[in-house]
Formats: structure tokens, sequence, C-alpha cells
């Protein structure tokens, strides 16, 4: 049954080949083999660059983007499973097995997988935005009563 298509397959691919060396060889005969400044210089919107190209970037904001984007995606996960509940439950019933509990273990595990990962993110201290560095304490935020939020000079110099 399959073998009735075999000979459209190899038409197709030796199709698809012949178009890839078609395109490769044009492309090798066609473009210009001159190398310009410009091709090497950074693209801004039609603008020439200012500046160094290589910005840093505060890995904070790439760290808090991840771990919104993992609890997001979860919630998407969740909410199609939390619509069918109650009918999956009714089918299981229906069906005689007696594993009902079988869909809110699984994923309850799965919400727990994810706590289990915020709390080592937490504790790494990758929720907090000002990191305390190894050896000092922990600054607390917002500043206590009667303190400005910032150094105090006097005791700096002192």
């Amino acid at each position: 049954m399959l073998f009735q298509y075999a000979h459209a397959l190899i038409g197709f691919l030796f199709g698809m080949l012949f178009v890839a060396l078609q395109v490769f060889l044009l492309v090798r005969l066609l473009a210009p083999r001159v190398k310009e400044p410009m091709k090497d210089s950074t693209y801004e919107c039609g603008e020439p660059p200012v500046g160094d190209a290589w910005v840093r970037f505060d890995m904070r904001f790439y760290t808090m983007a991840l771990i919104f984007i993992i609890f997001e995606v979860e919630a998407v996960f969740l909410f199609p499973w939390a619509t069918v509940y109650n009918d999956l439950i009714a089918g299981l019933r229906a069906a005689g097995t007696g594993n009902v509990l079988f869909p809110f273990i699984e994923v309850f595990v799965f919400i727990l997988v994810l706590g289990v990962g915020l709390i080592y993110v937490w504790k790494k201290g990758d929720m907090d935005w000002v990191k305390a560095m190894r050896g000092q304490p922990k600054q607390s935020w917002p500043p206590t009563e009667g303190s400005t939020g910032e150094r105090d000079v006097e005791k700096d110099v002192a």
C-alpha cells in the first residue's frame, strides 16, 4: 500500500535536491565578491552606530524574565487541566477505573516540582533585586525608620 507512493516520493526528493542545487549555484555565480567595510558594521535601523554595539545588560532583568516565563507556562499548562478536571473525574468513575485521584496527584507533583524550583531560586537570592555579597549581611529594603536608605558618610570617615 505504501509502495504506491514511492515513485512520487523519490521524484519529490530529487526535485527538492535539484532546486536546492540550482539556488546554491545561482547565488555563487551572481553574488558580489567585493567585501565592503559597511557589511561588518552593526545595523541600527539605517543609522550609523554610535558607541559600542555590545551594551552591558543587567542580568537581573534576564533572571526575572525567565522566572516569570516559567510560571506563565505553568499557568498555560494548568488551565486546560482545570477546565476539564470534572469531566475527567466523571469519565474515570464511569469507566470503573479505581485510580480517580491520578489526575490530581499528577498536577500536584507538577506544582510541587515548580515549588521546589521557586524555593531554590529564592534561597539562592535570585529573587532579590539587590543581592548581598558573600560575607556581608543582607540589606533590608525598604529602609528601617530613622534611616534614609543612603550610606552614612560620617560613619565611613571614622
